[in-house]
């Protein structure tokens, strides 16, 4: 586990939040959603590239064409099989609360209670959706959600990862040279797992931790 920050009061506290969070039963009116974040340079052929052909495979040029770069915002209820993707030009704050307020208005927007799941980066804290929306219309659309964040240097525990690895292997390990073929690549991966109800089944427990970090813990625990 060398990945693995200082084990401090402050991480053991927030670990075990996640944890408990994620040994819940799903509930329709309170749903946890891990939101997490992928930067993609968007890469086109120099070459066209030869088809396959019987008993041969098809053949790319090594050499490449930049067409610049993209980000792509993933949010997932794991226990649901539900799932969003958006693609935008950058990943600033109004980039993710625009995201945010669209899951809130939209995807969830009769849910009694959010939770949202996210790491330590400056863009997914209160404050943005205040600079951004100012603090009467953040106050309003934040009434329902509760945010949960990873220990710093955790991110490991954001399941929203685990959902980015899958993206990425079963639909960005290729040369995508645009914005709109990415966008339809997703649209279409995102609505075929969603049809399919592909969930994520997370089985690290409190004690799981406490066994296999607990003799790295390096303060008494009071929360």
């Amino acid at each position: 586990m060398w990945c693995i920050g200082t084990l401090t009061e402050e991480y053991r506290c927030r670990m075990y939040n996640l944890l408990k969070l994620y040994a819940k039963p799903m509930c329709g009116d309170e749903p946890v959603i891990c939101i997490d974040e992928k930067s993609l340079q968007l890469v086109a052929h120099s070459r066209e590239p030869l088809p396959m052909a019987p008993g041969e495979a098809a053949k790319l040029d090594y050499e490449y064409v930049r067409k610049g770069t993209t980000n792509l915002f993933v949010a997932v209820e794991p226990k649901a099989g539900q799932r969003v993707v958006s693609v935008t030009d950058h990943r600033g704050k109004t980039d993710f609360v625009g995201f945010v307020q669209a899951l809130l208005t939209d995807t969830y927007a009769t849910a009694r209670r959010v939770h949202l799941v996210l790491d330590n980066l400056n863009i997914h804290f209160r404050k943005c959706f205040d600079d951004v929306l100012g603090v009467r219309a953040a106050n309003t659309l934040l009434r329902r959600v509760c945010f949960h964040y990873t220990p710093k240097h955790a991110s490991w525990l954001n399941m929203a990862e685990i959902e980015i690895g899958i993206l990425t292997r079963q639909c960005l390990n290729r040369r995508l040279p645009s914005q709109q073929l990415l966008r339809r690549e997703v649209d279409a991966w995102q609505a075929d797992r969603n049809a399919l109800r592909r969930t994520i089944e997370w089985k690290f427990t409190r004690q799981d931790a406490d066994h296999k970090l607990g003799r790295h813990y390096v303060s008494k625990l009071t929360c």
